[in-house]
């Protein structure tokens, strides 16, 4: 094997796999990419037998070959090349030489016929999807995914297939959730819904964000999702389980309303909860009479409190947030007011934008 490229061709493809390949692992050859010369071009694939991708790439290959190289090391040196072109050549016994211009690298690489096979995702119908809705999916739900193991099915995103070719995605962790629904034309013959893992979501994610605009297509097989775009392809092991009856979690229409500015009350949770217990970030919203507070009280640092004003003419009241919990959905809302919906001291709170419930939030009171 034998070819030439351009550097920041094949820095980008293996800047694809660092977040995939298995660093810590008993299977060596998962801390290596495979790196497939053909007539072309070169494909560079990464897999750790959960999430797998194949990124393509053009090449003047002088021999087809293949061989698997350390992920790390064959990044590292790429990113630090004098010259704008180096050339690969396999030696033998799984060597590779990496040349560019005055430096020069003899690398220990592993047998290709060791690397393992990906899933084939022949028979998931894909669906051209936007890379923008999706993108905008993802990061209006993944931080809410829980990161307790003993929990796995709470470890992914919830998708759904809706009816009139809508989409929708939840995800919790037990304290909080978020919903969104939005428009995904296509039948992605799923009977059900589908657990996405967070780490294939997070790799996702990333792809995404290298071109939002750029058109591409996603299907699932029976325990797999399969995520295509130009030059590039992804597929992932799916959360096999039952997600939870997330519909019950959420309270119908809270008894008191109020609607406020998103960053004003965004500056004021930040404010507030520097006063709040380390690690609960408690912080208390009281409603009265055209007034939302915050308040916070640490008794190893003082107190803090904090008033709004806003259109308000319910019953007083008063309940517990995790600050840090409602920053996150404030964050990702694009709305400049947000309506917080209460029942009691004991009820969820749940956080829309005014007039649209596309994009939902509910988080757990807490006591304080």
């Amino acid at each position: 094997m034998e070819f030439r490229i351009a550097s920041d061709e094949l820095k980008k493809a293996l800047h694809r796999a660092q977040g995939i390949v298995e660093r810590k692992t008993t299977m060596p050859i998962l801390a290596n990419v495979l790196v497939n010369a053909t007539k072309g071009g070169i494909s560079v694939t990464a897999f750790d037998l959960d999430i797998g991708i194949v990124s393509e790439h053009p090449a003047e290959v002088m021999k087809p070959g293949a061989v698997t190289l350390s992920a790390k090391t064959l990044f590292d040196i790429v990113a630090n090349l004098p010259e704008p072109t180096l050339n690969v050549k396999k030696l033998p016994n799984n060597y590779a030489e990496i040349t560019c211009g005055s430096a020069s690298y003899r690398i220990v690489g592993m047998a290709s016929e060791e690397f393992p096979k990906l899933p084939k995702e022949e028979n998931a119908p894909l669906v051209k999807i936007g890379g923008n809705t999706l993108l905008e999916m993802i990061r209006k739900t993944s931080f809410a995914i829980s990161s307790d193991e003993t929990r796995y099915i709470l470890n992914g995103v919830f998708f759904e297939p809706r009816e009139g070719g809508k989409v929708r995605m939840v995800a919790t962790d037990g304290h909080r959730l978020c919903l969104i629904e939005r428009e995904l034309q296509g039948d992605f013959k799923l009977k059900g819904g589908v657990i996405v893992p967070r780490k294939g979501l997070f790799e996702l994610k990333r792809l995404l964000e290298e071109a939002p605009d750029a058109e591409c297509s996603l299907g699932f097989a029976e325990s797999s999702a399969l995520f295509k775009k130009p030059g590039l392809s992804m597929v992932m092991r799916l959360i096999d389980g039952q997600f939870p009856e997330y519909q019950r979690v959420i309270p119908k229409e809270g008894e008191k309303q109020v609607q406020v500015s998103r960053s004003r009350l965004a500056e004021s949770l930040k404010r507030i909860a520097l006063l709040s217990a380390d690690k609960s970030n408690a912080v208390k919203v009281s409603l009265a009479e055209n007034q939302l507070r915050v308040t916070a009280n640490n008794p190893d640092l003082g107190e803090a409190k904090d008033d709004l004003e806003v259109p308000y003419k319910g019953g007083q009241l008063t309940v517990g947030f995790n600050a840090r919990y409602l920053l996150d959905v404030l964050s990702v809302t694009e709305s400049d007011d947000v309506v917080i919906e209460l029942g009691d001291e004991h009820s969820p709170g749940v956080v829309h934008s005014p007039g649209d419930k596309s994009y939902t939030a509910v988080v757990m009171p807490m006591r304080v």
